[in-house]
């Protein structure tokens, strides 16, 4: 068996008690393997970079994802406590939320399904996919000697489709319920710790946000429609009112009309690390207002509307399901959100560990995705 270095061994030593001692040599093989393969990081190319492939207990390294029993989630949640231990050790924790397909064909892969294809797909075209959906939750940091946020994923749970729920007589669950299950897990694994998630558009639900914010609340930032409903608050209930009370006030301008308002007053920030950029001059004008539509509860959220003076990108809308926080916070937490589309296209070959009952797997299979961060760093 390779001897593996004593200080590599002890930053796995947080997994040890999950794996039994006879499988957990294997391990740590396949961890560094895994690290060290050029390519594609399989089994074969694992033991291939070490040196084992001829080792005559090749076959006791494959049954250790598809055979042996251990739980990916709580190995998870070790992984997110060594992160935090070592790059976040108080204040707000700063997550990214991102889905991707992962194309896989064969007929004995029942959880595929079809969806839009992110890479080949644009908005007057659209491909469809065939392939496995995993959604990722990921750490943003900074990382001191890199000087710049890494998006570091430590969660990832599969979403089979809806007809491989069918066949089974489940309850389908849409990207949303994995989403929030995803969330509340992570909320419990860092008690008094707060939240601040940043996502796509996919996620602009009024349902879903409002859900969030029950409880101990998980602040959102995510994209918003420009002819979204926006209303004022309700106002206070009068002595002796009768009836319903009511859940919104006068209807505001939607946000396409105030971007071709000449009244609109803009203000000109600079926002740091800008998608590659050092810094990047935008105009934003920002307030807030209470997102209703019939049938869903009201959410009251803090909208930002961005404008490149140059011209060179498209205004977009971002929202905010936390009322204090600033323009320019809210805006410097959404750029993060390129570094989830770097880390996917990093990690394009990256395999994945094992497929437990509960849907959660430990690390993260990626493939590349199209971001809406692309259209605001392009020209």
């Amino acid at each position: 068996m390779t001897r593996l270095p004593k200080w590599f061994t002890a930053v796995l030593e947080g997994f040890a008690p999950l794996f039994s001692a006879r499988i957990w040599p294997q391990v740590q093989l396949l961890v560094v393997g895994a690290l060290l393969s050029p390519g594609k990081r399989t089994v074969t190319a694992a033991l291939r970079v070490l040196g084992l492939a001829d080792d005559p207990r090749f076959g006791t390294f494959h049954r250790l994802l598809n055979r042996a029993r251990w739980s990916s989630l709580q190995a998870s949640r070790v992984l997110l406590g060594l992160l935090l231990m070592a790059l976040v050790p108080s204040g707000p924790l700063v997550l990214g939320l991102d889905d991707t397909i992962e194309r896989r064909t064969g007929a004995k892969i029942s959880a595929k399904g079809i969806y839009r294809d992110p890479v080949r797909s644009s908005h007057g075209h659209f491909v469809k996919a065939s392939g496995l959906r995993w959604l990722s939750l990921m750490l943003l940091t900074p990382i001191p000697w890199a000087q710049r946020v890494w998006a570091l994923p430590f969660l990832t749970a599969l979403v089979p489709s809806q007809r491989y729920h069918e066949e089974r007589g489940h309850r389908h669950k849409t990207l949303t319920d994995w989403a929030r299950q995803m969330l509340r897990v992570v909320q419990r694994w860092c008690p008094g710790r707060p939240l601040i998630v940043v996502a796509d558009g996919a996620y602009a639900s009024i349902a879903w946000l409002h859900d969030l914010q029950q409880g101990q609340p998980i602040t959102v930032i995510t994209r918003l429609r420009l002819d979204a409903a926006l209303y004022d608050p309700a106002s206070e209930r009068g002595a002796g009112q009768m009836g319903r009370p009511r859940l919104k006030g006068n209807r505001l301008p939607t946000l396409a009309s105030l971007l071709q308002d000449p009244e609109t007053r803009w203000e000109r920030v600079q926002v740091g690390c800008w998608y590659g950029e050092n810094r990047r001059e935008v105009e934003i004008v920002s307030r807030t207002a209470v997102w209703y539509h019939t049938g869903l509860p009201p959410l009251p959220v803090r909208w930002v509307l961005i404008r490149d003076p140059k011209g060179r990108c498209s205004t977009q809308a971002l929202l905010c399901t936390d009322l204090l926080q600033t323009p320019i916070q809210i805006l410097e937490h959404f750029v993060q959100r390129w570094q989830l589309e770097v880390t996917l296209k990093r990690f394009e070959h990256t395999w994945a560990w094992k497929h437990s009952g509960s849907g959660l797997i430990w690390p993260l299979p990626e493939q590349p995705q199209r971001c809406w961060g692309c259209s605001l760093a392009s020209p």
